[in-house]
C-alpha cells in the first residue's frame, strides 16, 4: 500500500505540543486550509475546563492534528498484522485517514454539554460534520485528491459505514482503544497541567494493535495489556479530576441552564457554524436582556468569573437514592426538580431563593463507551485465541466493566454564590429530603 501520508520523507511538518511533528502531505494540507477546518482553531477542545485549568485553552484543530498523527502511526502498526492487512485496502486506509483528520469538523462551541441536554431541533455534531464533509469545498478536495466518495468519509466519522470491512478501522477511531482517546487524554492532561492522562505507554499500545476475532473490531496482543490498563486508568482519573471537577461542572451546569432558558432565542443551525467567541457573545447579549439570567451569563462569560457554588455532592456509593433519582433524567426534568428544590428550601430561609439560583447537575442520559476490548493470546503452538481484557485485568474489571458513569459522575446541587452560605447552614437531611421530594413530584 503506497500512500504519501505514510511516507514521511516527502511530507511537510507541522509542530504541535508537546514537541510533536505532524507529517502532512500536500493533499492533507489542502484539507487543513479549508474554512471548515480553520474554524476549529477557534473552538476550544475542553470548553469550560479552562475556567478551572487556565492552560486548557487548546483547540479542536490542534487535537485533530494530534489524532491524525496517531492514526498514521496506528495504521502503519496495524498493517504489520497479517489478519488486519488482508482486511484493509487502500481505499479503506484513505477513508480512515480522512475520517480521523475530519472527525471533529462538526464540533461547535460547547457542543458536548449542550448535546447532553437533547433539546428538540438540535442536530448531533455527526450530522453537522457530514454537512461540512459533503460541502463543495471539502467534498471537491476529497473527490479530486483522494478519489473516494465524500459520503463514505461522513458515514465513517459517524460510525455507520455500510462496508463491513471498514468497521475494523471505525473501531480504531471510535472504540475502547482509539486514536481519538490516545491523543486527547495525553493532550488534555498536558494543557491542564496534570499528569493523569499521560501515564500510559502509547508506543507499546500502538505496537500491539491487531484485528479482533471477527476482523470488525480492534484488538491488542498480550504485550499491550499493561498499556491498555494504563489507558483505562488514565481515562478514569481524567474524568474524576478534570472533566468532572466540581467547578468545571458548576460552569457547565450554568451554561446548560442558560442555553435551556434561551433556547427560543437561539438559532441552533447558525450556532453550529459559530466560533466560541461568537457563541459566547450571543449568549451574553441575550442573558443581559433577561434579569433572572444575567448572573448566569455574566458568571461564565463576563469580565469576572462568578460560578455557582456546590451546596451538596451525592456519590452513587454514598447516596444511592439521590443518585438513582436524578442520574440520566431529561434536562427538562432536572430544571423542574431544581425549581421545586428552590421552593422547598425557601420555606426554611428568611428570604426566598429564586428558581434560577438553584441548579441540579446529574449524569446525562448518554453513557460513556465501556471498555470492551479483546486480547489475542498465543500459546506455544502459536495458535491464537481471544479473551476480554476485563477477564485478564482486575483494574479494567473494576474501572470499566462496572458502571463507569455512576462512580465518576456525581449528582451535585449548585447554588448562586451569594446564597450558598445560607443553604450550607441548613441541616443536610433537610436538603436531601428536598431533593428526594422534588424527584417524586
Amino acid at each position: 500500500m503506497i500512500l504519501p501520508e505514510l511516507n514521511w520523507r516527502t511530507s511537510r511538518l507541522i509542530r504541535i505540543p508537546p514537541e510533536q511533528d505532524v507529517h502532512v502531505s500536500e493533499r492533507v494540507m489542502r484539507i487543513l486550509d479549508t474554512r471548515s477546518m480553520q474554524r476549529l482553531k477557534r473552538i476550544g477542545q475542553l470548553g469550560l475546563v479552562q475556567r478551572v485549568y487556565p492552560g486548557a485553552n487548546h483547540s479542536r484543530f490542534e487535537h485533530s492534528l494530534g489524532a491524525y498523527r496517531v492514526a498514521c502511526e496506528a495504521l502503519n502498526c496495524l498493517l504489520r498484522d497479517p489478519s488486519a492487512a488482508e482486511t484493509i485496502d487502500e481505499e479503506d486506509a484513505k477513508v480512515f485517514l480522512l475520517g480521523t483528520l475530519l472527525h471533529d469538523v462538526g464540533h461547535w462551541p460547547y457542543c458536548h454539554p449542550i448535546e447532553d441536554m437533547r433539546l428538540p431541533g438540535l442536530q448531533p455534531h455527526e450530522l453537522v460534520a457530514a454537512s461540512h464533509i459533503c460541502s463543495p469545498g471539502i467534498a471537491g478536495l476529497i473527490e479530486r485528491d483522494w478519489d473516494v466518495p465524500p459520503q463514505d468519509v461522513a458515514d465513517f466519522v459517524a460510525s455507520r459505514s455500510s462496508n463491513p470491512r471498514r468497521r475494523l478501522l471505525e473501531s480504531l477511531l471510535n472504540g475502547p482503544v482509539d486514536v481519538d482517546k490516545m491523543d486527547y487524554l495525553n493532550r488534555d492532561s498536558l494543557h491542564a497541567g496534570v499528569p493523569y492522562g499521560r501515564n500510559f505507554d502509547l508506543a507499546r499500545l500502538l505496537g500491539s494493535l491487531c484485528a479482533g476475532p471477527d476482523k470488525q473490531c480492534i484488538a491488542i496482543t498480550e504485550k499491550g495489556k499493561t498499556a491498555a490498563e494504563m489507558l483505562v486508568f488514565a481515562r478514569y482519573v481524567m474524568f474524576s479530576e478534570v472533566y468532572w471537577h466540581h467547578a468545571v461542572r458548576s460552569a457547565t451546569a450554568m451554561l446548560q441552564r442558560l442555553v435551556y432558558e434561551l433556547a427560543d432565542h437561539l438559532d441552533f443551525d447558525k450556532c453550529c457554524h459559530m466560533t466560541d467567541q461568537e457563541f459566547e457573545s450571543q449568549l451574553l447579549g441575550h442573558s443581559q436582556k433577561i434579569a433572572q439570567l444575567t448572573a448566569l451569563g455574566e458568571g461564565i462569560f463576563g469580565t469576572r468569573r462568578h460560578l455557582y457554588k456546590q451546596a451538596g455532592q451525592y456519590k452513587c456509593i454514598e447516596h444511592p437514592d439521590i443518585h438513582q433519582a436524578f442520574a440520566r433524567r431529561s434536562f427538562a426534568e432536572l430544571v423542574e426538580c431544581s425549581c421545586r428544590v428552590a421552593e422547598e428550601l425557601s420555606s426554611c430561609l428568611p428570604t426566598p431563593i429564586l428558581p434560577h439560583e438553584v441548579i441540579i447537575d446529574a449524569p446525562p442520559i448518554k453513557l460513556e463507551v465501556q471498555f470492551a476490548l479483546s486480547v489475542r493470546i498465543s500459546n506455544l503452538s502459536r495458535i491464537s485465541s481471544f479473551c476480554q481484557l476485563s477477564e485478564l485485568s482486575p483494574v479494567v474489571r473494576a474501572l470499566a466493566t462496572e458502571q463507569f458513569d455512576s462512580f465518576v459522575k456525581q449528582v451535585r446541587l449548585f447554588v448562586a454564590p451569594d446564597r450558598v452560605q445560607e443553604i450550607r447552614e441548613l441541616p443536610p437531611d433537610l436538603i436531601k429530603s428536598a431533593l428526594i421530594q422534588s424527584s417524586l413530584s
